[in-house]
């Protein structure tokens, strides 16, 4: 059994390209089925600016590759499978 605070300290790595994604922020929860749709990590903030938004990434759970000790690896194409909302 794993708790979701255990997952939040684990860094989120694409095995496509090897890119370190960040940690977890949230989880996108499907409550009527009881199940986790996708991952939500924050996206990279590339102006420090408190008027500015962040998009969040949204990794489907789906493209989860193995959940480890330290690291979560995940497979997506980061060019067309990441997708972003706004926060």
């Amino acid at each position: 059994m794993i708790k979701i605070s255990d997952l939040r300290t684990r860094e989120v790595v694409n095995v496509q390209d090897g890119r370190k994604l960040g940690v977890i922020k949230d989880l996108d929860l499907d409550v009527e089925k009881g199940r986790i749709n996708a991952l939500v990590l924050p996206g990279p903030n590339r102006f420090i600016n408190i008027f500015t938004r962040r998009e969040d990434i949204v990794v489907p759970w789906e493209r989860i590759v193995k959940i480890g000790r330290d690291v979560i690896l995940v497979e997506v194409n980061p060019y067309t499978e990441i997708h972003r909302i706004n926060e």
